[in-house]
């Protein structure tokens, strides 16, 4: 089984500054977006150190070692931007949300902080494999907000974990099989926003990743972009 990748990020058509960071790294069987925040140039920094502590991963590592040791990194990058929130005489957070998928022929692994999320496409079946940390979604789980309003809800955008954001960080990860033919997405909410779970699936189960990745980009332009949009996408195919 073999890997093909593809990734797009754009800094959409409101913000003036990317804060987004991808990894597509099919040599490592490794693959991450990171949507920072933290103003100015923090959040760009927060993302990008992320993707560059990841892209030091080695190759030769089994699934699970390779899983651990990109928990560590992430840990890792967390306690620097703790440390750097903490300096100067005003404390602030430097941080970033990052969701993550490991692959060998046959298993994957996801990680992630945060409301950047994966997807599992099979055939026509979609399945979002993150949950987001936010506080919609705590109020979604409660039953205190239908799904269907929590797009437009006023603290849509509200995170409760975040890479940077407390000395101690939890990080979520599950694992699974992967199928020749499937395919993976992971994305910013820059895009997950704007797209519904219809519009992911045709896009997912597009013959061509690149075009399919492109369209992506180009449909979040059409309305309106309010943030960065950045995405991954990873197919299995028999090698």
């Amino acid at each position: 089984m073999e890997f093909q990748s593809v990734s797009r990020s754009h800094v959409g058509c409101r913000r003036k500054i990317n804060e987004d960071a991808v990894l597509c790294r099919p040599d490592l069987g490794l693959w991450a977006v990171a949507d920072g925040m933290g103003g100015h140039d923090a959040g760009a920094f927060a993302s990008a150190l992320v993707v560059e502590m990841l892209a030091g991963s080695d190759p030769e590592l089994d699934l699970g070692t390779r899983t651990d040791a990109a928990r560590r990194m992430i840990i890792e990058v967390n306690r620097r931007l703790v440390a750097m929130g903490r300096e100067g005489s005003t404390s602030r957070t430097i941080g970033t949300t990052v969701v993550a998928i490991a692959a060998d022929p046959g298993s994957f692994a996801c990680l992630w902080v945060g409301d950047s999320r994966a997807y599992l496409c099979r055939g026509p079946m979609l399945v979002q494999l993150t949950r987001d940390h936010s506080v919609v979604q705590a109020l979604v789980d409660a039953g205190e907000l239908d799904p269907a309003e929590a797009a437009d809800h006023p603290d849509s955008n509200v995170v409760t974990r975040a890479v940077g954001a407390t000395p101690e960080l939890m990080i979520d990860t599950i694992t699974g099989e992967i199928r020749p033919g499937d395919t993976l997405l992971l994305a910013s909410d820059g895009l997950t926003r704007l797209l519904n779970r219809d519009e992911l699936l045709v896009g997912l189960r597009a013959s061509d990743l690149d075009a399919a990745a492109d369209g992506f980009i180009d449909v979040c332009l059409a309305r309106g972009a309010p943030d960065n949009v950045s995405l991954v996408m990873l197919r299995a195919e028999k090698g």
